[in-house]
Parts: C-alpha cells; structure tokens; sequence
C-alpha cells in the first residue's frame, strides 16, 4: 500500500484507544494507553517483490509474527508475538487494508491483528483472528500515527528542513492543504533518506473515569471484595456507555447501574450522565438478573 512506502516507522493505536506495545521481555505484544514509549515505534519494512506487503519491526530489532500458539486452550485466537526468525517467512508478513479512515492487517492465512477487550485475560491481550461477533468487529481496526517519514526532496535534490514537525493533515485521513504542506500521500519522497518526524494530533478531551464491577452469575457483587476495572469515557448518554462497556468487557446482555447511596439498592441508570465529567461507579448486571422492567424509574434488582 503507497502509504507504507512513504513511513518509515509508524504507532497502531486500536479501537479500545491504545497503543500496540512490544513488550520488555523482547517476545509479547499487548496494548497499554501510553503511546510515548519507544515500544509503541514499529518500523516499517517492504518485503521485496511486493508493493502492498509489510513488515513491522519493534525497537528491541524483532518483527510482528503472527504464531501458530493458541492464545487460550479452546478458543480461535492465536499469539501476536515478537520474534526473529532464521528465515523471515509468511508469519512476520501483514497485508495493510484501508477501512475508511483506519487500517486493518491481515496475515498471510486471512487473519487480522486484533486488539482484545474484555475481562483478563483478553484484556489488553493482541491475538490474530477473524472476529465473528458483531460487538468485535472493530477489534481489527486500527488507527495509524506516522512517527518518522522519508525526506521529501526539493526539484533541486536537496532536503527539506529535517526538523519541521508534522501535522494532523499529513496523517492518514487529510489531504495536503497547501503547496507546502508535507502530506504523507504525496508523490515526492526519497526512499533513501529519512528523518525523526513527531505527529502531533488535536488535543482529546479526557472526559471521565469510568469504575466498574461485574456481578457474578446471581446478581450479586461485593464491591470491596471483587477486582474492579476502569475505562475513560467521553459522552454523556447512558446508552452509549452501555455500548462502551459491552466492547470493553465483551459481554453482551446488561444493565448499567449504580447503588443507592441511601440503602445500598441498585438502580439502573437514567438516559443522562451526572454533568461535569464527575467520574463514575457502576456495577454491570446481567438482565437476566433483573426484576422488572430496567426502563422504568425506581426499578431494583
């Protein structure tokens, strides 16, 4: 694909807003928030003989493999691993697909890397699958950062300024804007040359933290007792967050509540948010456990 031809080392951050890491054992790969580590760099390498064909390469020198181990005992995911083969073979060969604004990698036996959400330990994990449930679909998605790009050259041979940072707009959705502008999509690279070129994207909003614990087959939760996780969230309707926290946990079917300061009941919650981005507890409830209609106001479990 052109636009690995013209990056030279890129960042993968996935649909559950993390980064691809190369883990500091020199052998996993797993997903962590932090994008400014340089085990979130992966260097971008064309396999001869092919124009759409890459491999990834992590600072610790070994290339993104998509192994034969099986992630669990029983279950189709398999290991994303950090390995340096004898032979660089078809485990260490991703096939970049544009999927709108985003990218999906697939291997060479019709995988695709996939960043798993969920409880542990999926959680965090990168595996290489075809997801079949709907709520996974975008777990192969992955938006691409350009963090060192070929030297654009001037018709007089020589380079542009090395240290010019880029922008939002050479990322991989914009077009340039100007005749200035040094847009990953033009056609003026040199391959010969590269230089360290930041990307620098708008500032997100950091909305509100989220804690939350899942309740066990019967409906009950001790909340001091049992582990408790967390995730950032920046809306405002319930429902949306009802979504965010199926995709996160992978579970399908529940009711996002909240306990009563007063008796400790749980109640479901409102079609709104508290405002200001006040961060939140929730306990998720399968429905199956629910007495009563979740929609109607002053419902209990």
């Amino acid at each position: 694909m052109d636009f690995f031809h013209k990056a030279k080392a890129v960042r993968l951050r996935s649909h559950h807003d993390k980064y691809l890491l190369a883990e500091d054992d020199e052998e996993s790969v797993n997903q962590d928030r932090d994008g400014s580590s340089k085990n979130a760099k992966w260097i971008v390498e064309l396999v001869p003989g092919s124009d759409f064909i890459i491999r990834l390469k992590s600072c610790y020198g070994k290339y993104l493999t998509a192994s034969n181990q099986p992630f669990l005992l029983g279950m189709t995911g398999r290991k994303v691993l950090q390995t340096l083969p004898r032979r660089l073979d078809s485990s260490v060969e991703w096939e970049p697909t544009r999927e709108g604004g985003q990218m999906k990698l697939k291997t060479r036996y019709g995988n695709f890397l996939r960043a798993n959400g969920g409880l542990p330990p999926w959680r965090n994990s990168v595996t290489h699958d075809v997801p079949h449930r709907t709520s996974t679909q975008d777990w192969i998605l992955w938006d691409v950062d350009v963090l060192e790009i070929q030297v654009l050259q001037s018709p007089t041979g020589h380079a542009s300024d090395p240290n010019r940072v880029m922008s939002h707009a050479d990322s991989l959705d914009f077009e340039p804007t100007s005749p200035s502008s040094l847009s990953i999509k033009s056609g003026n690279f040199s391959r010969q040359e590269s230089s360290d070129i930041i990307v620098t994207s708008p500032r997100r909003s950091e909305g509100r933290k989220i804690y939350y614990h899942v309740a066990d087959e019967s409906g009950e939760v001790d909340d001091d007792a049992t582990v408790g996780y967390s995730l950032n969230f920046k809306g405002n309707g319930v429902d949306e967050l009802t979504q965010k926290l199926k995709e996160d946990t992978g579970l399908e079917d529940i009711v996002v509540c909240t306990r009563s300061p007063l008796n400790a009941q749980l109640y479901p919650l409102r079609l709104q948010l508290p405002p200001n981005n006040a961060d939140m507890h929730v306990i998720l409830v399968a429905s199956s456990n629910v007495a009563g209609d979740p929609a109607k106001p002053g419902f209990l479990l």
